[in-house]
């Protein structure tokens, strides 16, 4: 079994325990539940770095990449280096995050907001709406076409936006529908925990114009996104090359300002 197999079935025990404990009529309550949404697929649309910063606290693979920060400097720093987006990791065993820093940052920021997280269940996605997420992620490797399907449509019908992880063409073909709105390549392989850019660039072809381009994981220089710029891609995301630093913010500031 590998480690995302481990995880999925750690989620999907998670999501029932939660279920029992918070109603969705209280998630429903929530002061963030009826706020208009921001559109990331705009911003990326009109922007010329496309970054999406992501506030991440230790990963399977790295474990702890920085616990020095709170929420708030992070994703102030972040808006204040003209970021498109900020991605907010919410899964606590194994990434050290939480709904809370989604909150946090809802109440630090106004730029569009990524609960990342791995989805499973539609009560994930009011969780997302409820704690001021704006757009939600899924993962192709872990969910049928159907499940995108449905779980998609949901969350369009909550005002959400839709960013729909692969990782090969297998993956892509299976998840090509109208509810999406972006489509971002994982350029490491959650199975093996490679890296390598030439998952971006061997499947950009095949992602319909439709959708927003998103390049995912390992990108960690300027050259790395003019070498993908090329392919269509309109968003990247970046989370350890800012968040190993001693000031997220300030990274995000010199690696922007340099694009």
């Amino acid at each position: 079994m590998n480690i995302l197999d481990k995880i999925i079935i750690d989620k999907k025990r998670e999501v029932i325990l939660k279920k029992s404990i918070i109603p969705v009529s209280q998630l429903e309550a929530s002061v963030f539940f009826g706020k208009q949404t921001i559109s990331l697929s705009q911003k990326l649309k009109e922007s010329n770095s496309g970054i999406i910063a992501e506030h991440k606290r230790r990963s399977p693979s790295k474990s702890i990449i920085n616990n020095n920060f709170t929420v708030e400097e992070v994703v102030k720093g972040y808006e204040n280096a003209g970021a498109c987006g900020i991605s907010v990791l919410t899964d606590g065993k194994y990434f050290g995050g939480s709904l809370d820093d989604l909150l946090l940052a809802r109440a630090s920021v106004n730029i569009p907001l990524l609960r990342k997280e791995f989805i499973v269940d539609e009560y994930q996605i009011l969780e997302a709406k409820a704690h001021g997420a704006d757009l939600i992620l899924l993962i192709a490797a872990v969910l049928t076409r159907e499940e995108i399907k449905s779980l998609s449509q949901f969350a369009k019908n909550l005002g959400l936006e839709v960013l729909l992880e692969v990782h090969n063409q297998e993956e892509l073909e299976k998840s090509i529908m109208p509810t999406l709105d972006m489509i971002g390549v994982n350029n490491r392989n959650l199975k093996t925990f490679e890296v390598s850019l030439d998952f971006s660039k061997e499947l950009a072809s095949q992602i319909p114009n439709d959708f927003v381009k998103v390049s995912e994981s390992g990108i960690s220089s300027i050259e790395a996104i003019q070498e993908l710029k090329p392919y269509g891609y309109k968003g990247f995301l970046i989370g350890e090359n800012f968040m190993k630093t001693d000031n997220a913010g300030k990274a995000a500031i010199d690696f922007i300002s340099q694009l």
